[in-house]
């Protein structure tokens, strides 16, 4: 009998034993593709010997040292290569351990960065519906996933909410592209002043949203809009890159096909690829120059920020992200994965869309493409899709909830960015076949 605390704690789950490339064995010897990179993390997939060695190599002349006593050699390395190549302005990084933490240390920033100028009356913060922003109490209390919400609701401090900019299902007959971007940024304009922008710290938002709507971009023209509105009224524009940044839409840091510059950053999966467990939280040189001119002292912290081995792999990650190619290289996958899926889907009676950047993509699934209707939640076609995909030898990331946290269905991709041409035919036909299984056993699925 296990001791292990599963995530869910009906049925249980085969044994990873080893990885190659991009493809997990379990401890029966049966391959999986992974079409997801997990959860969008591995992006150079598995046994990279290169970051592998860095680990090593690492581990060889320091394994730890607390960051209230030193700094160390890795850190200052990779924040130096992320600042080279990060959004005007951002000239400072804070490390952590993973996403959820990543998110709490900037919603903890911005609001010391009112606190250091003198604007305490600044308490709120603002979101988007159907957004995910990580599960500890602060990260989730400013998500806009009401499913994931709801338990915890009476103990969580919680941000307001506004459409988010979800073209498929939210752009109006005869109206523009432009137009729709327009309509729903302007909603941030018309919740500050119902707040009353002098309360407001920041606007908090993935530039593709992943986990809770799948693969779901910005249109044109909609951040730069965020950005004029954040401007005005002073708030912060804090920007959610954990699950689309470091690669995954094609360019390192996701905002920057959107033409915006955020005043925080934060970042994690892919920053690691897997290989260690980090994140990052980035900010601009103003907010940094308000804590050092202001108390000095960032309040906030924990054991493992800045640990010298995690930041070892994440600079060798980052290194092939950049000088190494795998950033380009997932862009020009990221056309053949698009592609290979609008080829199979495109015409699909139950595809209603094919969407993201790079090697970020998603599919929504409907019930009837005329009227856009989403399944019945009660067919479970999301988990059923994981569950079918998983004997088929693929690993994907379908969720439910897709439309308004209760209906709606999708599945995301994230593959590796080494895929090959042959792999990304492979993973299609898994998905195919996979959803062709589930819908013929859906009623009215087929």
């Amino acid at each position: 009998m296990s001791h292990v605390f599963p995530r869910h704690t009906k049925g249980s789950m085969p044994t990873a034993l080893r990885g190659s490339g991009v493809y997990l064995y379990d401890s029966q010897g049966k391959a999986y593709l992974d079409g997801s990179g997990g959860a969008a993390v591995s992006c150079l997939g598995h046994c990279d010997a290169e970051v592998i060695g860095a680990i090593r190599a690492q581990l060889d002349s320091l394994e730890f040292a607390h960051t209230g006593f030193f700094t160390s050699e890795p850190a200052e390395a990779l924040a130096d290569r992320l600042v080279a190549h990060a959004p005007e302005g951002i000239e400072r990084v804070y490390f952590v351990s993973g996403g959820s933490e990543a998110v709490e240390a900037a919603l903890k920033l911005a609001r010391q960065y009112m606190l250091e100028t003198g604007q305490p009356e600044r308490t709120r913060f603002v979101a988007r519906r159907q957004s995910y922003h990580g599960n500890t109490l602060g990260a989730l209390g400013t998500g806009g996933n009401m499913w994931r919400r709801a338990p915890f609701d009476p103990v969580m401090v919680s941000a307001s909410h506004i459409a988010p900019c979800y073209e498929y299902r939210g752009r109006e007959a005869g109206e523009s592209v432009e137009a729709y971007g327009q309509r729903v940024a302007d909603e941030l304009e018309a919740e500050l002043l119902r707040l009353g922008p002098e309360t407001v710290i920041g606007f908090l938002a993935e530039p593709v949203v992943g986990a809770t709507a799948g693969a779901v971009p910005a249109v044109e023209g909609y951040f730069r809009r965020i950005r004029e509105i954040c401007d005005k009224y002073g708030v912060l524009l804090i920007l959610d890159e954990v699950m689309c940044g470091m690669g995954r839409t094609g360019t390192l840091f996701a905002c920057e096909q959107d033409g915006v510059r955020p005043d925080i950053i934060t970042i994690a999966k892919g920053l690691g690829a897997g290989y260690q467990p980090i994140g990052a939280m980035l900010c601009s040189g103003e907010i940094y120059r308000a804590i050092e001119g202001g108390t000095g002292f960032f309040q906030h912290g924990h054991t493992y920020i800045g640990h010298p081995v995690a930041c070892a792999a994440a600079d060798a990650v980052v290194t092939k992200l950049t000088e190494g190619g795998m950033t380009a290289r997932a862009a020009r996958m990221g056309d053949y994965l698009l592609g290979a899926l609008t080829d199979r889907f495109g015409q699909h009676p139950h595809v209603g869309d094919i969407r993201g950047r790079g090697m970020f993509r998603g599919l929504e699934f409907v019930a009837d493409r005329e009227s856009k209707a989403p399944f019945d939640p009660a067919h479970r076609l999301a988990a059923r899709l994981k569950a079918q995909a998983m004997e088929n030898g693929l690993i994907c990331y379908p969720m439910n909830g897709t439309t308004d946290g209760q209906q709606g269905d999708h599945v995301l991709l994230a593959p590796p960015f080494i895929c090959s041409e042959a792999e990304i035919d492979e993973l299609v036909d898994k998905l195919s076949a996979s959803l062709d299984a589930v819908l013929e056993a859906t009623p009215n699925g087929a």
